[in-house]
């Protein structure tokens, strides 16, 4: 089973999920939550409580990264369990996917709400 939740700051959309993402079900799901943040400028997956991954989901990954791409929006996985990353290197992809660090992470998500807090 897969939960997501999504949090909007500005045109940044952070996309948390927790579980597995071995099944059809669950890779629909993401792409969903995520084809879904259309007006995000960074759209950002938290990956750490994701302790299972298998070839669909690592696929949905790779179709996520080409869809946001595709509509202009920065990509990014945040944080991937031990398990993710090591199922990403086994696949060769982990090269493909921006992955900031904590540091970067808390910079994004500080000029976002500076960003929000101005709009509003």
């Amino acid at each position: 089973m897969l939960k997501i939740n999504v949090d909007n700051i500005g045109d940044l959309a952070v996309v948390e999920c927790e579980g597995r993402i071995v099944q059809s079900e669950a890779a629909f799901k993401l792409r969903e939550a995520v084809t879904s943040q259309r007006n995000a400028r960074i759209v950002v997956l938290e990956l750490s409580e994701v302790y299972a991954i298998e070839g669909g989901g690592l696929g949905m990954l790779v179709f996520l990264q080409r869809w946001a791409r595709d509509h202009n929006i920065r990509f990014k996985l945040f944080n991937p369990s031990k398990f993710v990353r090591e199922r990403l290197k086994r696949a060769s992809s982990i090269s493909d996917f921006d992955i900031p660090t904590l540091d970067e992470m808390m910079a994004l998500l500080a000029r976002a709400d500076r960003r929000y807090a101005l709009a509003a």
